[in-house]
């Protein structure tokens, strides 16, 4: 009988550290377990540039130290999925994960969808959102190059943003809202080395304003209760990072999951959630410390007991060993038995690896994972590059060799004709078999975050493409003149590529939409034309003209609603 490649032992939702940690127990265990990931494998630690409190890791970044977990977790046999999940069910004890990439069949979920930056509603915060208000110094730091920055908060992320920032910004002032910091002694103590950081205790910011960008702050003093302006002292333009905590990214989870008042999940002290077979692990569960250190704990927690209730039910339905379709798994012949609760098993479950070439932009993994993406088209998709001489376009160029030999299915290329009209150059544009000219295009080498969109742009174009919700759909295919979407972006934004991959799903779908990624990098005429000062920035020009530059992630829903009025 054929192995279900649906069916697994456990859904992982969210790629973050929790999630990371549960696939690995959960797979080295022997189970078959699918990581679903919407953005990219690393979740919010991935913008940290440090990360200097992890036992047994002295320093590294966030995005090497989860790299790490994830290859670990991909060595005993994990799945990853690049898709959004869009819901699952509770009434079974066989559950359904439904994801814009197709439904799974799962014995257990894991729930690690993590927490988004707060906004902490001053006045024109929503306004200058992207004009100079800011939630993430790794996107967006370095716009600020030269500019003062008062920094919003007294928590960690408060402390060593702020001492982040220091690379880019002139002068740094902390509004703290207390008397003291939040944090640990010992961490705030480090603000003491930077001359240009200011710290003000007792503050709050009221409001901010300005002609277009921020140029004026009104501050209160929470003992007195007075009021001050606060202007750059060379009067002109200067940022806002907030960082007061966080969401919980759970008001898409089922009701049957029960959430605090806050909207943080409710688990017991195997992180079992209110729903039999339900699980969560990190930020988003209810507890007293947000941190990597105590989100891969709760993967762990979660994933043994998840194990414990699969084998319950591998006995009570008679349900034989799943089958790993994972390549990077550990051979069958070299396997370890199933791990119980009560026992151990070992294996270094490197499988084959391609040895990749020094210097390539592509990991010798990341080649490995794509021959398996690519393996799934089931249609040719050419990547044409337009160059134009500039260093960029030589460094796409490079970038298109290393996609040669990867699949039959995906046709690197170097266009001969002149660019089409208005075309921004260098562009990859990506072309499905039967398209002279496509309405995808990537200007940039998709490095970074970008890369998944990238690859999830040939797939939609080379297969059916991801599931989507019929109403957005509709939307999307009502669109009835030309309409350009630009979404500009910096490779280190955690929140672009959920825009770029919703506004390159919906040029998917209507041959009228165009739908292109600009790395703000190469191409500053554009960011002094939007006055970016935030990513992801998205600008629509339609037949009425062009709309206004949004800012902050959006997703399919959102990008269609944009698309209904331009």
């Amino acid at each position: 009988m054929e192995a279900d490649k649906n069916m697994y032992d456990a859904v992982i939702i969210g790629g973050g550290p929790a999630g990371l940690s549960a696939a690995l127990y959960v797979a080295r265990a022997k189970y078959r377990v699918l990581v679903v990931e919407k953005a990219e494998i690393g979740g919010q630690i991935t913008i940290t540039s440090e990360v200097v409190n992890y036992p047994g890791v002295e320093r590294a970044s966030g995005r090497a130290l989860t790299a790490v977990m994830r290859k670990q977790a991909l060595s005993f046999g994990a799945e990853f999925l690049s898709a959004e999940v869009t819901g699952f069910s509770c009434d079974a004890d066989i559950k359904t994960v439904r994801t814009t990439r197709g439904e799974f069949r799962t014995l257990g979920i894991i729930v690690a969808t993590g927490a988004n930056p707060r906004r902490i509603g001053f006045a024109g915060e929503q306004e200058f959102q992207g004009r100079g208000v800011a939630y993430c110094a790794t996107c967006d730091g370095e716009f600020f190059t030269g500019k003062e920055v008062l920094v919003v908060g007294g928590g960690f992320a408060a402390v060593e943003e702020s001492m982040f920032l220091t690379r880019y910004a002139s002068h740094i002032t902390i509004l703290v809202r207390k008397d003291s910091f939040s944090c640990a002694k010992s961490v705030s103590d480090h603000l003491k080395s930077f001359k240009n950081i200011t710290v003000l205790f007792n503050t709050e910011l009221q409001e901010v304003s300005g002609s277009g960008l921020v140029e004026k702050a009104v501050l209160k003093n929470n003992v007195t209760g007075e009021t001050r302006e606060f202007r750059a002292g060379d009067g002109g333009n200067f940022g806002v990072f907030v960082f007061a905590g966080y969401v919980p990214a759970t008001g898409w989870l089922p009701t049957e999951i029960a959430r605090d008042e806050a909207g943080y999940v409710i688990t017991d002290g195997n992180r079992k959630t209110s729903v039999d077979g339900v699980y969560a692990a990190g930020d988003l569960c209810v507890k007293n410390l947000r941190q990597v250190v105590t989100a891969v704990a709760d993967g762990a927690i979660a994933a043994t007991s998840l194990e414990k209730s699969a084998q319950e039910l591998h006995q009570k339905y008679d349900i034989q060993d799943l089958t790993v379709f994972n390549e990077n798994a550990p051979k069958p012949e070299a396997a370890p038995a199933r791990e119980t609760l009560s026992g151990a098993a070992s294996g270094d479950g490197s499988g084959d690896a391609d040895t990749g070439t020094p210097g390539a932009l592509l990991a010798p993994e990341i080649r490995t994972q794509l021959r398996g993406v690519f393996g799934k088209l089931t249609s040719k998709v050419s990547v044409r590059l337009w160059p134009d001489g500039s260093a960029l376009s030589e460094a796409m160029k490079s970038f298109l060799e290393e996609l040669r030999g990867l699949s039959d299915n995906v046709v690197p290329e170097i266009a001969a004709d002149p660019a089409p009209d208005g075309l921004l150059l260098p562009s990859f544009e990506i072309a499905g078999e039967h398209s002279q000219n496509s309405n995808i295009h990537f200007h940039g080498v998709p490095g970074g975050h970008e890369l998944n969109s990238f690859v999830i742009a040939i797939y939609n174009t080379g297969s059916a493409g991801q599931a989507l919700d019929e109403s957005v759909k509709a939307a999307i295919l009502a669109v009835d003149h030309p309409v350009i979407i630009r979404v500009m972006v910096s490779l280190s934004c955690t929140m672009c590529p959920e825009t770029v991959m919703s506004a390159q799903r919906a040029a998917s779908l209507n041959p009228l939409i165009r739908a292109e990624m600009i790395d703000l990098a190469h191409f500053p005429d554009l960011k002094n034309r939007y006055s970016v000062m935030s990513v992801p920035c998205t600008v629509i020009t339609g037949t009425d003209g062009e709309m206004k530059p949004v800012f902050g992630k959006k997703n399919l829903a959102e990008i269609a609603e944009l698309l209904r009025t331009a």
